[in-house]
């Protein structure tokens, strides 16, 4: 087999693509994220104002969906040497990093949007739901850590 056949030259586009993937859909996710939860926020503090900045928590656990795209992007973009050979098979599993931190973030952020618009909206009727909330919000969140985990495993391989 020869160089060019084991390193195509279209070979890094999956690897970009999985960098561009792993931070679109992460983002994605968050701005999902923050955006339902500060509607809910918004709604809550015209009946409670004392309780904005406890319930800035679904907010700030939606950023974090982001970091974790951000830290697979910024790892696979240093892989990417342009002295080396960049292989077919690095390209895929780059690919495959991305995506899987990148969709985990969009369905976690979902979910924490989902969870933080009306847990901050309940949580002003009764105090003693914030508790609950936290605890499905943490459920949430550690859905895009899987992914992140999934993601740093595969890129490790390649």
């Amino acid at each position: 087999m020869s160089s060019s056949e084991s390193n195509p030259v279209y070979g890094p586009f999956f690897g970009i693509m999985g960098a561009a993937s792993a931070i679109i859909f992460s983002s994605l996710g968050a701005a999902y994220g923050t955006a339902k939860s500060g509607t809910g926020i918004a709604a809550m503090s015209v009946m409670r104002p004392e309780f904005i900045m406890k319930s800035m928590i679904p907010v700030v656990m939606a950023g974090i969906i982001a970091i974790y795209g951000l830290v697979i992007a910024v790892l696979i973009a240093g892989g990417m040497n342009t002295s080396e050979s960049y292989t077919l098979y690095k390209g895929f599993v780059h690919l495959g990093a991305g995506l899987s931190v990148g969709f985990s973030g969009l369905a976690a952020g979902f979910a924490i949007g989902i969870v933080g618009d009306a847990g901050v909206r309940g949580t002003a009727h009764q105090p003693r739901l914030f508790v609950g909330m936290i605890l499905i919000l943490i459920f949430a969140e550690v859905l895009g850590l899987y992914g992140l985990i999934v993601a740093i495993y595969l890129y490790t391989r390649a």
